[in-house]
């Protein structure tokens, strides 16, 4: 399976699109839930940076 139709269809993404998503999300788990689930989201995000940045510390101190 090739990554590159899946790129181009994230390009396609409009703004009612981005609305049906939010709106199944707060179907699916409620409005209590969604802060815990982004909040989650951004603790993945902030250790990924963390874990990208040390890997790129590494790559320095190698030189």
């Amino acid at each position: 399976m090739s990554l590159i139709p899946a790129f181009a269809l994230i390009g396609s993404i409009g703004p009612w699109q981005i609305v049906l998503v939010v709106v199944v999300l707060l179907l699916l788990f409620g409005g209590k839930k969604i802060p815990e689930l982004m909040r989650g989201l951004g603790q993945g995000m902030k250790e990924f940076k963390n874990a990208k940045d040390g890997v790129d510390d590494k790559k320095d101190d190698a030189k």
